[in-house]
């Protein structure tokens, strides 16, 4: 086994050192190939001297003590040059309410702005990158900050399945031929994998024990995200949120919410500290007793970024696949109607079903947005809603 230990340094810190050093590194990216490589990473300043434009060149794999001056002829970047004046733009309209036309120079502040924004945007793109080579689904992810300059969250691993909590031991109990009819429930889905049984409901997937294959119409939820997604930030002061890219049918599974399963007196303790700081991501698996809870603060997939809404498109349903313990559902998300394109995905926290044969949906999350939360699964406080929805109960809790 090999020894893995922190560094302080950024990945393009560990570029920078490698090709100062002239040491190749598969694992950085830095090889034979590209090692004496001049490459615009991207671009600080500008000023215009009789005419001529200079810009402040931060080179792809050098430290910023070596960025140079350059005219504009010498570069053949398109698309940072055009990044680097609308960035140029917001910097202007941020402070002065307006761009500026014609400048000669950047004043410093202006130049930070810019420079700041640059490193975001890379920041943003290793995340986006690790996001990816974490998930185990179909749907590709893509991180987008066009609101401020704040980087990717910190303390925040990408899971694909629940994460079992210490001190919890879980035993997979799973029936087969399969789960529906062994369980005497219908078939929760239609030809196209539309969930057709009302919110409340607990859906039995098809699981290992089932004698039929992978493209079983029974096999939704475990074939995982199918759609592209979107994490971006929100500027209404909701901190992150998760768009679609595709249009996606009414009815169908969007993705799950999963993070570290703890008991609820955990859940607790932990939702006190929460309390403090302000957020807290936890969920109650209480379908048939409160014993263990989602806590999706640390460990999470996309699901962690999603915003609540009083007038949601999704909608939440216990799952249960090789894993038959009712205790402990997998919550499954979907769409409530037909979504476009381009639209923000959104449940609502304080989802209220039919109590005779349903789940409580109840969760407690701030989902990294700024203000004071003092809830936990047992007591909650009155929150200010954002969602901005017609609807709008005005509180969250």
């Amino acid at each position: 086994a090999g020894c893995v230990v922190y560094c302080k340094s950024s990945w393009s810190q560990l570029q920078d050192l490698c090709r100062l050093e002239r040491v190749c590194c598969p694992s950085l990216g830095i090889t034979r190939r590209n090692l004496s490589q001049f490459e615009v990473e991207f671009l600080c300043d500008y000023k215009r001297v009789r005419e001529e434009e200079f810009y402040l060149v931060k080179w792809r794999g050098y430290p910023e003590s070596e960025n140079t001056w350059e005219p504009r002829k010498n570069l053949h970047c398109m698309g940072l040059l055009k990044q680097f004046h609308k960035d140029l733009e917001q910097a202007w309209i941020r402070r002065d309410g307006k761009p500026k036309k014609n400048a000669r120079w950047l004043d410093q502040g202006v130049a930070n702005y810019v420079v700041q924004k640059a490193k975001q945007r890379r920041a943003l793109r290793h995340w986006e990158r690790q996001l990816n080579a974490k998930r185990n689904h179909k749907g590709h992810i893509v991180v987008e900050n066009e609101v401020d300059l704040d980087g990717p969250p910190r303390d925040f691993i990408y899971i694909n399945e629940y994460k079992v909590g210490e001190g919890i031991s879980l035993t997979q109990v799973g029936g087969g031929c399969c789960c529906p009819g062994a369980s005497h429930h219908k078939f929760a889905y239609n030809e196209l994998g539309q969930v057709r049984i009302r919110a409340g409901l607990p859906i039995y997937e098809c699981n290992s024990r089932c004698r039929c294959g992978a493209e079983c119409s029974n096999r939704v939820v475990q074939r995982g995200i199918r759609y592209d997604l979107c994490i971006f930030r929100t500027a209404n002061g909701r901190g992150w949120g998760v768009r679609t890219l595709e249009t996606i049918r009414k009815n169908s599974f969007v993705m799950e919410y999963v993070g570290e399963i703890i008991t609820s007196e955990e859940a607790e303790r932990r939702g006190q500290i929460y309390d403090r700081q302000g957020a807290t991501y936890l969920f109650d698996l209480d379908y048939v007793e409160d014993v263990y809870t989602v806590d999706a603060a640390y460990y999470g997939n996309i699901s962690h970024f999603v915003n609540h809404s009083c007038d949601p498109n999704l909608q939440v349903y216990n799952v249960f696949i090789d894993n038959l313990d009712e205790r402990l559902p997998r919550i499954a998300l979907f769409a409530t109607r037909h979504i476009r394109a381009g639209e923000e995905l959104t449940f609502d926290y304080n989802m209220q079903v039919d109590p005779v044969d349903a789940e409580s949906t109840r969760m407690d999350s701030n989902l990294g947005r700024a203000g004071g939360l003092a809830g936990s699964p047992k007591k909650r406080m009155r929150i200010e809603c954002k969602c901005g929805a017609a609807s709008c109960r005005k509180y969250l809790f």
